[in-house]
């Protein structure tokens, strides 16, 4: 195994994950892009390298990183599911001109929500649509 995929391998098998080739290459993929992928993005980048590799091995890899908290998903869009690494907690920006979706700090622990004291929540997200600083120089 070469030296690059050692500390994935080790992230993986913390998470009693085998660590496989195509899981090590999907993780890979996550720590070099960092670029809220999509399924078909992942697969795109993915099959020349891989040409045996399947969209249903990716959906069922990233399920279970997923399950195992390696990875959340994005849901901006009602018909888009973007994926990314989980660490700490921050925003999304998506540009509606060109769709990139940008990070930016926010403390979401730190938004009240009172009026929720008796709800369980499970999940913490904030989204803002716009246009992003290199479309509106166009």
């Amino acid at each position: 195994m070469g030296q690059k995929y050692i500390h994935l391998s080790e992230k993986l098998e913390n998470n009693n994950i085998r660590p496989t080739h195509q899981r090590l290459k999907i993780l890979e993929y996550f720590y070099q892009r960092q670029n809220h992928p999509t399924v078909d993005d992942i697969y795109t980048e993915l099959k020349p390298e891989m040409p045996t590799i399947t969209k249903a091995t990716i959906y069922n890899n990233i399920k279970l990183f997923l399950q195992n908290q390696i990875v959340t998903d994005v849901h901006i869009d009602d018909n888009e599911v973007r994926y990314e690494l989980l660490y700490k907690s921050h925003g999304h920006f998506k540009c509606t001109e060109c769709n990139t979706i940008y990070d930016f700090a926010v403390e979401i622990d730190k938004i009240p929500a009172e009026t929720l004291n008796e709800f369980r929540i499970d999940s913490k997200n904030v989204y803002f649509r716009g246009i992003c600083p290199k479309c509106l120089s166009r």
